[in-house]
C-alpha cells in the first residue's frame, strides 16, 4: 500500500510538471588524457586513460569522487527512485533459508530474517533442536560489509574452518571456530584466494591454497600467480604450514585440495585459468610422507573427481562426450585402455553428480531447467526425481550411507523452496517456504526459441506479470552472460520482481560461451568465435522487439562481469538498438585485461592482443576500443567498485570516460562506483537495495516508464 501511494504522488508529479521526461543538463568532470601508444602486431592503439589503472593515486580518487558526485546527484533528482527503493525494502524483507546439510551427524544451514546485510549460519543436533547461531557475520562489521566467504566442516562435525572477506575483496583470511562452543581457535590463515578448506578425517588440519603475500598497495591489482597448496596443522602458526605442492615452472597452475570422504586420499585438482579442462594428481594419506602422484596430467578434457570405492575413483568428465558422462579410472591400472564408463552421457547435460545413499544422484539441465536422476553405483538407471515445476534445483549434497538429502528450488517468480528428499522412494517433501510479499500466481514464466544470426536456434526465458498487454511498448529487461561455461538458469530476484511489478517485462536469453549444452556450446561463444555471443544477444533483442513485446526506445540491456562486457560490446556494434544499458563490473578493455590479478585466466575464454591470431578480433569488438566519437549511445550506468580486485574499476573508470567524450546524444553517460564493495560476491543487503533502486530509477527515467504500470 505504501508503495502504491508513493507510486500515486510520483505519477501526480509527472501529470502536473512532466518530471519523467524533464532532461537535466549533466557536466561532465574533465578526464584528463595522456599521449600512451602501444603497438600490437603493428597495429598502433592509443590509450590517453591509462592513468586511470593507478587505483592508488590521488589524481584517480579525485576522478572517483568527482563522478560519482555527478552520478548520485542525477540519479537523486528522479522523483520515482524514493518509491523504487521503498518496495525494494519491503520485498526484500522476507525470511528465507539456505539447502541444510549434515556433518557427523550434525545439521548447519543459513538463514537470513530479510534485511540482515549477511545470513546468518546456525547448527542444530537434529531437526526438531532448537537451532544455535554458529556464526553471524552482521556483527563482525558495522556496514556488513565483513562476508562469510566459504566454510567447511571437520567429519565429526566439531570444527568448522571458515574465510571471511572484506569489502567484497576475493582475499580471505580463514579461521577456525568449536562448533560446539562457537567460540575462535587461535588459528588465523592469510592471503588465501580461490580456495576452500579441506579437513583430514581426523580433523587434525586442512588443505588450502593462497598465493605469496603482495604489497599493500598492489594488493588489489599485482596479477596473480604461482598457487601453492598446503597443510595447516591446527594449533601451530602459518609460518609452520607444511607446503604440499606447487609448480614454480608452471606460474598458471592453480590447485584446489580434496579429502575422500573415506580419508584414504587427498585429491589435487589442478586448474589453469578458467579453461574447463584441468589435471588431477593425488596422494595416499594412509602412508607418510607419500609422494604426490599424477594420475590425470593431459589436460585435454574436464575431470571432475566424484567419490571413490577404494582404488578406484570416479569422475565426471566431458572427455568424448560434450554433455558429460561418468567415468571409472582404476588408480592400480590407470592407463586409458582400462577406463570404464560408468553412466553415459544423455541428451540432457550432467551437471553434477554425488553419490549418497550408494547410488549416484546426478543433476541435468534440459534447456536450461533442471531434472534430476538416481543411478544405481554399477551406472544402471533407477528414477527420475519429481521436481516442483519448470525452475532450478540446487543442493543435493550428502554422504554415500545417508539415506536423506536437502535441495532448494526457485523459479523466476518464486524464491528458493527448501525440499527434503527421501533417497529410498524418491519423494520430495517441503521443508522450509518463505513467506511472501507478494503472489508468485501474479506472474508468468514462457521459453522461446529465435534463431541467430548464423542460424543457430537460442533460448530465452521471458518473464512479467500475468495478463499485461504485450503491446509492442513493454518497458523490457534484457539480461545476459555467455561466457566462461556458466549457465543461466530460472533464478529469483527481489530486483527483478520490483521491475516486473511496475510493469516491466524480463528476458533471459541462455547465449553461447554459456554451459547450458555442454561444451561444444561454451566453445561457440569464446576466442575467435566470442563475436556469437554480441550476435546472440543483438538477435534476442531484436526478437523481443519483432514480436511485439517492446521497441528499442524501451529496451534496456544488462549484464555484469563477463555480461558487462556483453553489454558493452552490444552497445557500441548496435547503439540503436536500446534506450538503456547497465554495464556492471564489466571486462573493456580486451587488450590489457590479462595484466590485472587472475585476468589472464580468462585468456582461455577470450584469448590474448599478445597473440598475433587472436588480437585482431579483440580489437574489432573491445568496448573501450570501439566507442566513435559524434555517436549517439543510449542513456547507460555504468557500475563498478573500488575493491573490485576480479576486474579491477580501471575497466570502467577508461570506458566511462571515453563514452563521455564520445557521447553527441542527450542521452547520460554516468559511471557508479561503490565504496567497500568488490565484484559483488557477499555485498550487504542495503548496499544492493540501494544499487538496485539507482538502477531502476535510471531505466524508469531513461526509458520514460509509467510508473502506474504496476497496474495491469
Amino acid at each position: 500500500m505504501k508503495f502504491c501511494l508513493l507510486l500515486g504522488a510520483v505519477l501526480l508529479s509527472v501529470l502536473l510538471f512532466g518530471c519523467v521526461t524533464m532532461k537535466i543538463k549533466i557536466h561532465y568532470p574533465k578526464t584528463a588524457t595522456t599521449n600512451q601508444v602501444d603497438v600490437y602486431h603493428g597495429i598502433t592503439v592509443k590509450d590517453p586513460y591509462r592513468w586511470l589503472e593507478d587505483d592508488n593515486s590521488a589524481a584517480t580518487k579525485a576522478w572517483v569522487e568527482a563522478q560519482n558526485r555527478v552520478a548520485f546527484d542525477y540519479l537523486a533528482t528522479i522523483p520515482e527512485r524514493a518509491a523504487i527503493k521503498a518496495r525494494l525494502t519491503e520485498l526484500w524483507n522476507f525470511e528465507r533459508y539456505g539447502v541444510p546439510f549434515k556433518e557427523g551427524g550434525r545439521y548447519f544451514y543459513y538463514k537470513n530474517d530479510g534485511l540482515q546485510n549477511q545470513s546468518v549460519l546456525y547448527t542444530l543436533p537434529s531437526l526438531e533442536s532448537e537451532p544455535a547461531v554458529l556464526l553471524n557475520p552482521n556483527k563482525l562489521s558495522t556496514d556488513g560489509t565483513v562476508a562469510l566467504s566459504g566454510m567447511e566442516i571437520s567429519a565429526d562435525g566439531n570444527l568448522m574452518a571458515y574465510g571471511l572477506s572484506v569489502a567484497g575483496s576475493d582475499w580471505q583470511e580463514w579461521r577456525v571456530r568449536d562448533v560446539r562452543t562457537a567460540a575462535d581457535l587461535p588459528d588465523v590463515i592469510k592471503w588465501v584466494k580461490f580456495s576452500g578448506a579441506a579437513w583430514t578425517k581426523d580433523g587434525s588440519g586442512f588443505y588450502y591454497s593462497r598465493y605469496d603475500e603482495p604489497t599493500e598497495a598492489a594488493k588489489l591489482t599485482k596479477v596473480n600467480y604461482f598457487h601453492k597448496l598446503y597443510f595447516h596443522r591446527l594449533g601451530t602458526p602459518q609460518a609452520e604450514d607444511k607446503l604440499v605442492y606447487h609448480r614454480p615452472d608452471q606460474k598458471e597452475w592453480s590447485f584446489g585440495g580434496g579429502v575422500t570422504e573415506d580419508g584414504h586420499y587427498l585429491i589435487i585438482t589442478s586448474g589453469q585459468g578458467t579453461d574447463t579442462k584441468n589435471r588431477v594428481l593425488y596422494q595416499d594419506l594412509q602412508t607418510p610422507d607419500a609422494p604426490v602422484v599424477e594420475l590425470l596430467m593431459d589436460f585435454d578434457a574436464d575431470y571432475s573427481f566424484v567419490d571413490n570405492d577404494g582404488p578406484v575413483f570416479w569422475f565426471k568428465t566431458d572427455l568424448n562426450a560434450p554433455r558429460h558422462r561418468v567415468i571409472a579410472v582404476d588408480i592400480r591400472n590407470p592407463a586409458r585402455e582400462n577406463w570404464k564408463e560408468i553412466i553415459p552421457q544423455a541428451a540432457e547435460t550432467l551437471t553434477g553428480v554425488g553419490v549418497i545413499n550408494h547410488q549416484f544422484l546426478c543433476t541435468y539441465l534440459k534447456d536450461a531447467r533442471s531434472q534430476v536422476k538416481m543411478f544405481r553405483l554399477d551406472g544402471k538407471f533407477m528414477r527420475v526425481i519429481e521436481l516442483p515445476g519448470i525452475g532450478s534445483a540446487g543442493g543435493f549434497a550428502g554422504k554415500r550411507h545417508d539415506t536423506e538429502t536437502f535441495y532448494s528450488f526457485t523459479s523466476f517468480t518464486t524464491p528458493g523452496v527448501i525440499y527434503r528428499l527421501n533417497l529410498g522412494t524418491g519423494q520430495s517433501r517441503e521443508f522450509r517456504a518463505p513467506k511472501l510479499k507478494f503472489d508468485p500466481a501474479d506472474y508468468e514464466t514462457q521459453q522461446v526459441f529465435f534463431i541467430s544470426k548464423d542460424g543457430t536456434s537460442v533460448p530465452m526465458f521471458i518473464t512479467h506479470k500475468r495478463g499485461i498487454k504485450i503491446d509492442g511498448q513493454r518497458p523490457t529487461l534484457l539480461y545476459g552472460y555467455g561466457g566462461f561455461n556458466i549457465s543461466l538458469t530460472p533464478a529469483f530476484s527481489v530486483g527483478n520482481l520490483a521491475w516486473m511489478e511496475m510493469g516491466g517485462v524480463y528476458a533471459v536469453p541462455n547465449l553461447r560461451g554459456g554451459g547450458e549444452y555442454g561444451e561444444a556450446w561454451h566453445q561457440a561463444g569464446t576466442k575467435l568465435r566470442k563475436q556469437n555471443v554480441f550476435d546472440d544477444f543483438i538477435s534476442a533483442a531484436e526478437w523481443l522487439i519483432a514480436n511485439g513485446y517492446t521497441t528499442p526506445k524501451k529496451l534496456a540491456a544488462s549484464g555484469g562481469s563477463n555480461g558487462g562486457l556483453l553489454v558493452a560490446a552490444c552497445m557500441t556494434q548496435r547503439p540503436d538498438l536500446f534506450g538503456a544499458c547497465l554495464p556492471a563490473v564489466g571486462v573493456m578493455d580486451m587488450l590489457r585485461f590479462h595484466k590485472f590479478t587472475i585476468g589472464w585466466a580468462w585468456t582461455s575464454d577470450y584469448g590474448s592482443a599478445d597473440n598475433a591470431e587472436e588480437f585482431p578480433a579483440l580489437y574489432k569488438y573491445s568496448p573501450l576500443h570501439n566507442l566513435k566519437p559524434g555517436s549517439k549511445y543510449p542513456a547507460t550506468l555504468i557500475t563498478t567498485a573500488d575493491h573490485d580486485d576480479r576486474v579491477v574499476p580501471a575497466h570502467s573508470f577508461k570506458f566511462a570516460a571515453a563514452l563521455q567524450v564520445a557521447q553527441a546524444g542527450p542521452a547520460p553517460t554516468l559511471i557508479r562506483i561503490d565504496v567497500k564493495a568488490g565484484h559483488g560476491a557477499g555485498k550487504p543487503t542495503t548496499k544492493m537495495i540501494e544499487e538496485v533502486a539507482d538502477k531502476w530509477a535510471f531505466l524508469v527515467k531513461s526509458l520514460e516508464v509509467n510508473p502506474t504500470l504496476g497496474g495491469k
